[in-house]
């Protein structure tokens, strides 16, 4: 039998298993019968058994439970019944029609055929009721196995269709046929029902099943699509169709996005990562007594071990948080790798597609053009398979990063909330928040990425690979290129970067000089010393575009070498490859499948050195991550809690310190239940501290601490959330609305809230930054108070507030009959007043208790507390009636005089400071309803409380009257006028000849490509070496051309770009300045500061970048459609379609991604300001035991901000997945129309198609690159409003030249009808004022708050303009002037005193005009010469910003220097209120009385004796003089209003 020579297959089959002459050489290609039943079927079972493993990681990992039986998976379930029954019947037909009797012989296929398919359909019959019960909704490996066998089964139809109608044939032939075809007959009708069955199968698995019933989340409405999405839908992200439609429509808002996946989530995600932590920590310590459960959930809480652990267990090393990352999320991440491997192999088969194209052009006539299309169809399969495997690879490696960013947020959050003092003494807030805000992000960053490691030096070894089968050694020549460019490149980033680093430098000094600008601008704008500043701003500027310059050649030079590598790389191997040997030929094959191998190699040559420098930036990260991760926490054993002490608090002997040296010892205290203990002492002696040891906060090192019950803290320095007063208050309890309000009575908080905008639901900025210190106290202690504890913790809350603020206080809260009287409390305390009323007093020294006992018993003592008193009394900060308290109190004691005397001096003290004191008539105090006592401004600075509630009432006021304009943020494109603007600014000339030369640089590129085709198509250069190189030649040539065009175009682009930064920086500057005062009014700060830093640096950095790339892009898409249009003409008929295509998910793509980034962008500064918050009040979060609260609320912010940052990833995905399968439409195109279009020059057909196959990359970077674009671009637009916003009169005129150098020479100052008003709209301040000054007169000017006295100050100098009326000095007209002449002929000593950083001498003379003589002279009479002498640098001392490094009253005496070097006739003085203290008061007065003797004086009042021998005193009521005369003659007139106010100030 001739039948053993052939293979075990056909012996198996019973018939041939493979006919090369069927199946390849032949125009009607075929499988053979067997081959079908055999290869083609068991293809797709194999694929189910070997993947079957990942149905069952569904199951397990799956959250919900139960999915009810609908429609869906009961008709799977029929169908697949029906598949087991028609493999059944198979089997048994089989067995019964052949073999044994019949003259069929059985094969083994007959048996193994069935058996196997059988085998097969029950596995994925089981996994139906499985996967309903677990909650699957869908699975892949059931798609793709219906699917293989669909698509395999297909040949076998038509097979099978033929053999029927031979069949047929012979029946309907008239003989009559001794042959049985029962068999024949059954197989084509189980055939085709098992066919059917298939195709039924394959559509049910297009969709997913129903919604499970338990879910571990409550699943909202809003719930993701994805959680119920198909396999199909979840490959191609067609879930995600609707919100980028949602996103077209109308910009996204916070409500349309969806919730997270539970996976995702803090809850899912801590638990995992916890456990693996904490085995990890275990894993350090060599006692392994400890034994603990796996990181439960308890109440929704992970717990942490703290890697410092006991001090006993001797520590092997720190804790690293690498292992529990790869075991938390290393299992995605492999299943991502094992992705990444099969698309690297995918993108290695097309370039042999590609060999195989190439060859079928070149033996057009020989080959079937069936085989054409095979290629074609192939190539595109191939494509598209990498486009889907690749946009799952992207999303899973997108999700592990979140999911790691979630885990470290997490884990650096709870730290936070135990570090010990010592650990955060070594870091500051702002680096623990880099830890999340920086290092964690970074992990996310370099996931995507990760797999390059080993997938780079694969795809390259790869890549050489099949170059050397085409071009064999001289590949090493372009290697060698390759390898070289690579440090070249290197030298040169790290060049930009030391630019960068300088820019940067530049960048913040300019940002921070801008800060001062605008924060003192309305002193630069009365001094007019704008110009001085906008130089210095300029300055640095230039030096920061000389860093972009440079960076600009720098930048040219990297992506010139990035556009002509490739090029270099292939003139160097095919000019080796020829010139090696003579023998070697070009052709098409060669030539065209190596470019394509190149350009392969190009990408991950370009990711290996970014992705070493990404890991070792990483690497700093995961250092500083653990180094924090593993510092020392509080031990939470230090206080103990034992109820058998007879007393709630008490310290035993105890030692404390603050991690260094020791800072308490030999403290006993004892507090009992009920009482009231104060603690009191010098500034430093330590009484904080005590407070601190009881919460545990210390170190202890000796001694036992004992607290027993709830405690409540009120710290020293007030810690106030961002949120509303009553969530600062409530602190998280339940609000009761009795006891709410009686907290708020006691803590004298109703004024305040009366006068915020919202009550007590007025949204309190970051640090309570819009409540004044006494406010943020007070709020504090209510949330003492309203806890409702049993302990209280007091540390000097009073010290904030004013005296008789203070007083009610602790008569309605603190003291023995306010709220606290049950309650055992400590409070800490540097008044005295309250003394007398506590039950027992501590005294603390130097760090130790030095007496302790009733006020009674230490005042007789006349130990440390008398000598505290006495101390304290010489300060002189109390008032009048609690001084006499005190006295009482001591005198009752008896014996001891000394104490009495101080008492007694104190006394006629406050009597005389009361009388020069503070008379703001409508003082702040009446506004809060307490009576029109007269507040008596003691000299400490915190009672500017009142007067910040004053303001807070002007601020409501405004609310109605809505100061603060809302930022316009934008949505939508950007119109076409901003890119003319851009455009304009970079220069015409630039824009066109960038276009240009990127236009020569393409032609060039397509150019040598062409040649490189004519001559691989050229059969003579085989034997004609002269031909050869004059290929060569000409090659080089083009290459050349590439070289210079590329370079310039690129220097060109990114000059101009800098030009246009520069531009567009001094208008911004030049606009900024020459507001006037009213824009800066209703334009938060931070808002002109973000457009000089933020806008500013895109304008620098970014835009160039992107226009960079979007150009290049643009003409490389440009040019492949030039080169395929070329090779095949009938190409551009699809052109039209694919770019309506492109275009339509570019514009879905560009808006819904665009407000995805903004809101994720907003969603995430929560998180980080959170946490910082966190941080500075980690003390308070410990002592009220509200760790776990916080650790909620930054798991909901995290949650959140995922919620924003998932949909954006998601779209990353869905447009590339989109543009890429337009690509593959290109390429499928591209390859059909080479193979179909008769085109026989095969150089053209490879050139096309290489250039087809770089077009899905293009494509992408276009969108995404020009999306960024858009976004960007908002930046020129901000900028250019900003800069062409309403002006401020000219600084200087013509006509002013003419005036004398020193006018004005009198100094005669008249007011006629002056009206004036703040702002468009408003009502007017002044209404009609006239007065006449005479030159040298000392006129003083008084008036209730709110009477319009600084408008007239402000009026004098144009800061406001005149609504109607006219000022003159000197007989001229002062708005007939440039601004510049009238401010800098008046002199004017501002309020509160306003210093720039940098020297002495800048902020005394910024113009440089005066010599050191003048200065010195003028220092001296401003008291501050021996000051300056003083300083090491002498007129040179750097001063800080806002001059922080001087004192209050040295500042206002810089300010009076300044008004002594100018000397101007015309003197404005705003006294300045309660900030200065006495002393410097009366040296200012004494100065102007001496110096400016022969000056026009105008002094704003604020207290009447300094005006009191003034010549003249104006009194202003509501806008309008009441009384204008000398002050004795309204003094002898007792119903002046000027006398009621001296009577008020008992100075009558």
């Amino acid at each position: 039998m001739a039948e053993d020579t052939s293979s075990p297959m056909d012996r198996f089959c019973g018939s041939t298993f493979w006919n090369a002459t069927e199946t390849w050489y032949t125009n009607d290609p075929d499988f053979t019968p067997c081959f079908e039943q055999t290869a083609l079927v068991w293809t797709p079972c194999a694929f189910y058994w070997a993947f079957v493993i990942f149905d069952f990681y569904y199951l397990k990992a799956s959250l919900d439970r139960n999915i009810p039986w609908n429609k869906l998976n009961v008709s799977k379930a029929l169908v697949n019944l029906g598949l087991l029954v028609i493999t059944a019947l198979d089997l048994i037909m089989a067995l019964v029609k052949k073999g044994g009797d019949s003259e069929l012989p059985l094969y083994d296929l007959d048996v193994w055929g069935p058996i196997i398919k059988f085998a097969t359909f029950l596995l994925v019959f089981i996994f139906i009721p499985l996967n309903r019960k677990y909650g699957v909704q869908t699975t892949g490996c059931q798609f793709i196995f219906w699917f293989l066998l669909t698509v395999l089964s297909i040949p076998r139809c038509r097979t099978e269709v033929r053999l029927d109608a031979e069949r047929q044939k012979i029946l309907n032939s008239q003989q009559p046929s001794e042959q049985d075809f029962s068999w024949e007959e059954y197989q084509f009708v189980s055939f085709f029902i098992f066919f059917t069955f298939t195709s039924i199968m394959l559509i049910l698995n297009c969709f997913a099943d129903g919604m499970p019933r338990q879910t571990k989340y409550q699943r909202g409405e809003n719930e993701i699509p994805e959680l119920s999405a198909s396999f199909l839908s979840r490959i191609t992200y067609q879930w995600f169709d609707k919100m980028a439609l949602k996103g077209y429509r109308n910009p996204l808002e916070e409500k349309d996005l969806w919730d997270l996946r539970p996976q995702d989530s803090c809850s899912e995600v801590m638990p995992i990562f916890a456990h693996h932590w904490n085995q990890n920590v275990r894993k350090n310590y060599k006692n392994k007594a400890r034994v603990e459960p796996k990181a439960q959930f308890s109440n929704g809480n992970v717990t942490f071990e703290n890697p410092h652990g006991e001090k006993n267990g001797r520590k092997k090393g720190m804790a690293s948080i690498m292992p529990p990352i790869y075991k938390s999320f290393g299992g995605v991440f492999l299943f991502g790798a094992l992705m990444k491997l099969f698309t690297d192999t995918l993108t290695f088969a097309q370039p042999q597609v590609l060999s195989l194209i190439i060859s079928f052009v070149e033996a057009q006539e020989a080959e079937p053009e069936w085989k054409g299309i095979l290629y074609a169809v192939l190539l595109f399969v191939l494509a598209a398979a990498q486009t889907f495997i690749l946009g799952q690879y992207f999303h899973r490696m997108f999700i592990v990063g979140l999911r790691i960013r979630t885990a470290l947020i997490n884990a650096i959050y709870r730290k936070a909330l135990r570090i010990s003092n010592s650990t955060k003494k070594e870091s500051t807030v702002g680096e623990i928040v880099n830890l999340m805000a920086v290092d964690a992000q970074r992990f996310m960053e370099l996931t995507t990425y990760l797999n390059m490691i080993w997938s780079a030096p694969l795809q390259i070894g790869l890549a050489l690979y099949f170059l050397w089968q085409q071009l064999g050694p001289s590949v090493l020549a372009g290697l060698a290129v390759m390898i070289i460019l690579i440090p070249v490149n290197g030298v040169i980033a790290s060049r930009i970067k030391t630019y960068q680093i300088r820019q940067m430098k530049y960048k913040d000094e300019r940002v921070k000089l801008m800060n001062e600008v605008l924060s003192g601008i309305k002193v630069l704008k009365l001094y007019a010393w704008e110009p001085s500043f906008e130089k210095q701003v300029l300055d640095i500027r230039d030096k920061e575009i000389a860093t972009l310059r440079s960076t600009a050649y720098l930048n040219a030079g990297t992506s010139f070498l990035w556009s002509c590598a490739p090029f270099l790389v292939s003139l160097v191997t095919f000019a080796t490859y020829v010139l090696i040997d003579e023998n070697n030929v070009l052709d098409a094959t060669k030539t065209f499948v190596s470019l394509s191998l190149f350009n392969i190699l190009r990408f991950p040559l370009t990711m290996l050195p970014m992705l070493i420098t990404n890991l070792v930036q990483t690497q700093v990260s995961v250092n500083r991550i653990n180094k924090f991760l593993n510092s020392e926490e509080l031990d939470p054993n230090s206080v103990l809690h034992d109820s058998s002490k007879p007393h709630p608090m008490s310290i035993e002997n105890g030692e404390f310190s603050w991690g260094d040296e020791i800072t308490l010892r030999n403290i006993n205290i004892e507090v009992k239940k009920s009482s009231l203990v104060a603690l009191v002492g010098t500034v430093g002696s330590g009484k904080s501290s005590v407070v601190q040891a009881f919460l545990g906060e210390m170190e202890k090192l000796a001694g036992v601490v004992n607290t027993v019950g709830k405690l409540a803290y009120v710290p020293q320095q007030a810690w106030i959330q961002n949120a509303t007063v009553r969530d600062n208050i409530l602190f998280g309890q339940t609000y009761d609305r009795k006891r709410y309000n009686k907290v708020i009575d006691a803590c004298a908080l109703r004024a305040d809230i009366d006068i915020l905008s919202a009550g007590d639901l007025t949204e309190i900025g970051e640090k309570g930054i819009n409540l004044s210190g006494g406010q943020k106290q007070r709020i504090s202690l209510a949330r003492a108070v309203y806890s409702d504890a049993d302990l209280y913790l007091l540390d000097d809350p009073l010290s904030a507030v004013d005296a008789h603020v203070g007083k009610h206080i602790f008569e309605e809260v603190i003291g023995p009959k306010g709220m606290l009287a049950r309650k055992s409390r400590v409070l800490v305390t540097h008044g005295v007043t309250f003394l007398p009323q506590v039950d027992s007093i501590y005294v603390m020294k130097m760090g130790e208790i030095s007496e302790s006992g009733t006020f009674d018993q230490l005042v007789k003592n006349k130990g440390a507390f008398a000598d505290f008193i006495i101390q304290h009394l010489q300060e002189g900060n109390e008032e009048e009636e609690e001084l006499n308290q005190i006295k009482r109190q001591i005198s009752s004691t008896g014996d001891v005089p000394e104490l009495l005397g101080t008492v007694e001096k104190a006394i006629k003290l406050a009597r005389t400071e009361s009388l020069s004191d503070s008379i703001s008539v409508t003082s702040a105090d009446s506004l809060m309803g307490r009576g029109g006592s007269l507040r008596r401004r003691t000299k400490r600075q915190d009672s500017h409380d009142s007067v910040a509630s004053a303001a807070s009432l002007k601020k409501k006021q405004e609310v109605e009257g809505k100061l603060i304009e809302t930022e316009k943020s934008q949505t939508g494109g950007v119109e076409f006028a901003v890119y003319k603007h851009y455009i304009k600014s970079v220069g015409i000339f630039l824009s066109v000849a960038t276009l240009v030369l990127n236009f020569v640089f393409q032609a060039f590129q397509i150019g040598s490509n062409l040649w490189l085709t004519q001559w691989a198509n050229d059969q003579n250069v085989a034997n004609d070496t002269g031909l050869r190189d004059m290929y060569l030649g000409v090659y080089g040539a083009f290459g050349f051309g590439q070289v210079v065009t590329g370079y310039l175009s690129t220097l060109i682009l990114s000059l101009g770009c800098v030009y246009s930064a520069r531009y567009m920086h001094n208008v911004l500057l030049h606009g900024t300045l020459r507001w006037p005062m009213e824009m800066f009014d209703i334009t938060p700060l931070g808002r002109i500061v973000n457009r000089f830093s933020k806008d500013v640096d895109t304008i620098d950095n970014t835009l160039p970048l992107n226009l960079r790339v979007v150009i290049l892009q643009l003409f490389a898409v440009l040019a492949t459609i030039v080169v395929i249009s070329l090779s095949t003409p009938i190409f551009l008929a699809v052109i039209v379609p694919i770019a309506f295509l492109y275009y339509f998910a570019q514009r879905f793509y560009v808006a819904t991604s665009r407000q995805l980034m903004r809101l994720e962008s907003v969603s995430r500064s929560p998180i980080y300001s959170h946490f910082s918050e966190t941080v500075t009040g980690a003390s308070t979060i410990r002592a009220y035991n509200v760790g776990d609260r916080f650790i909620e609320e930054s798991d909901a912010k995290v949650d959140k901000n995922q919620v924003c940052k998932y949909p954006s990833v998601i779209a990353n995905r869905w447009l590339a997945i989109r543009l890429e399968m337009v690509g593959n439409l290109i390429i499928l195109f591209a390859s059909l129309f080479a193979v179909l279009g008769g085109q026989t020059n095969p150089g053209l057909v490879g050139l096309s198609v290489s250039y087809a196959l770089q077009v899905t990359q293009t494509l992408n970077w276009l969108v995404r690159m020009s999306s960024d674009i858009e976004t960007n671009i908002v930046s020129v637009e901000r900028i250019k409003e900003y800069g062409e916003t309403k002006q401020e009169a000219p600084w200087e005129l013509e006509q002013d030249k003419n005036k004398p150098k020193n006018w004005p020479q009198e100094g005669h100052v008249e007011f006629q009808n002056f009206q004036v008003r703040y702002r468009e709209g408003l009502d007017l301040v002044l209404r009609g004022v006239s007065f006449n000054i005479k030159g040298g007169e000392k006129v003083g000017i008084v008036g209730r708050t709110g009477a319009g006295k600084s408008s007239l100050t402000l009026a004098l100098f144009r800061i406001i303009e005149a609504a109607g009326g006219r000022i003159s000095i000197d007989g001229v007209d002062i708005a007939s002037m440039g601004l510049h002449m009238l401010r800098s002929r008046l002199t004017i000593i501002p309020q509160d005193p306003v210093l720039f950083s940098g020297s002495l001498r800048i902020n005394l003379d910024p113009f440089e005009i005066k010599t050191d003589d003048e200065i010195w002279k003028a220092l001296e009479l401003s008291h501050l010469k021996s000051f300056v002498k003083s300083l090491a640098a002498g007129l040179n001392h750097e001063i800080a910003e806002g001059g922080e490094n001087l004192s209050v009253g040295q500042r206002q005496l810089v300010c009076l220097a300044r008004a002594l070097l100018r000397k101007t006739k015309v003197l404005v003085l705003d006294e300045a209120t309660a900030a200065v203290d006495l002393e410097t008061d009366d040296l200012i007065q004494k100065t102007i009385r001496t110096e400016f003797k022969e000056c026009t004086v105008l002094t704003i009042a604020h207290r009447l004796n300094t005006i009191l021998d003034s010549d003249k005193v104006i009194v202003l009521d509501k806008g309008q003089i009441t009384e204008f005369a000398s002050p004795t003659e309204l003094l002898d007139n007792p119903k002046s209003a000027f006398y009621s106010m001296a009577k008020d100030a008992n100075l009558v």
